[in-house]
């Protein structure tokens, strides 16, 4: 699966127990946050055993499944009779310690009052009441603790820390109210009057924030299995990075003339579209050549400055998600090779046919929020990468026009770069000063240029 993968979830089987196997007959499909595969066969022969289900996670190198193989035999496993005593001696103590549990229980149960329902109908665990119990909370007092588990539910934790902000009852009576002294001074004019001093109220921790409330009405859909990784791995991007933007404005005019100049007879040369994304990728990939300091990474105390521009490329799912194929040597692509290259790699994201690799190895990442109309956006930086870049809707604006003869308003087709950059190794001025560039690469765009 690449250095980069360390699990993957079993999302299908292909073959059952004592279903016959060809060499490089897929026998299960998994998916990590980046792509689905399907797993080869190494060997001939029928599945004996399955190891895993569907929705496990299994992690690299181990075993999945058991064939058997022409001449071979089922695997038998032996043990020794120090193995069995070992393993029935340990069944023993597992027993003796499920028999204490059980006796507990059962006085703990009997210890909690059951006389002393919930005011408002909520559901306390045997732990929490037992808890209240000891430390004399009321059922009054019992209601009013914000609960951090599910539904609401307070769990030890929330009662314990309760305890610990003063709100038990043996702390009220430990901690009395001060009480006001009066104080009598001489009548000497010259010395101000006294003043009672203040005794603050002691700070109290922040409670953990209670679930949503969830009316009858209201739809749960859960997430799905990709959405979950995406939320796991954005939510780690912004605990790792100290993300910045910066934002140009790019006139794109002659961008823009020049291709509804060209498109027609490329597609009919090549058999594809020329879309504007390779023209941005080629912009992109000669700014990071200029500006090999945000091609980067970070590794603990060190930045590790790639040698290999691969630019990834955000694509859209009919499911709403995001993947971020990699464009290898983008550098070393000329604009024709770089639209193939593009164009193959958006097709078969949105077919999921990518290969693992294909997914890996990105140094830096642009997406397209124009594309859903967005004027700008402010990513988040795809790890371990230190930038990313996103285009914003090319349209139609006034704009003045400078000229020998003098300034005059004309129409201009313009868009925004957003650039995000992880502000621990870029400062503001190569954050800034990478997107400008870009910016300068598109807006002096030779209309002469041939394919």
């Amino acid at each position: 699966m690449g250095e980069s993968i360390a699990e993957a979830t079993l999302t299908a089987w292909l073959k059952e127990v004592g279903d016959t196997i060809e060499l490089d007959e897929a026998v299960f499909e998994i998916a990590t946050d980046k792509v689905d595969s399907e797993v080869p066969s190494e060997v001939e022969g029928v599945l004996l055993e399955k190891l895993f289900d569907v929705d496990d996670v299994i992690k690299v190198g181990q075993t999945v499944a058991i064939i058997q193989t022409e001449g071979g035999e089922e695997p038998v496993t032996t043990a020794e009779p120090e193995e069995v005593e070992a393993v029935e001696e340990e069944t023993k103590k597992v027993v003796e310690e499920v028999e204490k549990t059980v006796v507990v229980a059962k006085e703990t149960a009997a210890a909690i009052p059951t006389t002393a329902p919930s005011t408002t109908g909520r559901f306390y665990s045997p732990l929490v009441r037992n808890i209240a119990q000891k430390e004399g909370i009321s059922m009054t007092e019992l209601d009013a603790i914000i609960g951090s588990g599910k539904e609401g539910r307070v769990t030890k934790n929330d009662i314990m820390a309760s305890l610990n902000n003063g709100r038990s009852k043996s702390e009220e009576k430990s901690t009395p109210e001060p009480a006001a002294i009066p104080v009598q001074t001489p009548p000497v004019a010259s010395k101000p009057e006294p003043v009672a001093e203040v005794i603050p109220p002691r700070a109290t921790k922040p409670q953990a924030p209670s679930a949503p409330t969830i009316d009858v009405k209201d739809e749960i859909i859960p997430m799905t299995r990709m959405g979950k990784l995406i939320a796991e791995h954005m939510s780690h991007s912004i605990a790792t990075s100290a993300h910045v933007q910066s934002f140009v404005e790019a006139d794109v005019t002659a961008v823009v003339q020049w291709r509804n100049e060209v498109k027609a007879s490329f597609e009919k040369r090549e058999g594809e579209k020329l879309t504007f994304t390779p023209i941005f990728m080629e912009a992109v990939a000669k700014a990071l050549k200029q500006h090999p300091m945000m091609n980067i990474s970070v590794d603990g105390d060190n930045v590790i400055v790639k040698k290999n521009i691969n630019i990834g490329m955000a694509v859209a799912l009919a499911d709403g998600n995001l993947i971020v194929p990699v464009i290898k040597n983008a550098d070393l692509l000329n604009l024709v090779g770089m639209s193939k290259v593009v164009n193959d790699l958006a097709s078969r994201s949105r077919n999921n046919a990518l290969k693992p690799e294909e997914v890996q190895d990105g140094t830096y990442t642009v997406t397209n929020v124009g594309s859903f109309g967005s004027l700008m956006g402010t990513p988040i930086i795809n790890q371990p990468q230190v930038g990313i870049l996103a285009l914003g809707a090319i349209r139609k604006v006034p704009a003045v026009i400078e000229t020998p003869d003098g300034d005059y308003i004309g129409v201009r087709h313009k868009m925004f770069l957003s650039h995000s950059y992880d502000h621990r190794v870029v400062n503001g001025a190569l954050g800034g000063t990478f997107v400008k560039t870009v910016a300068e690469i598109l807006e002096n765009w030779d209309l002469n240029r041939e394919l």
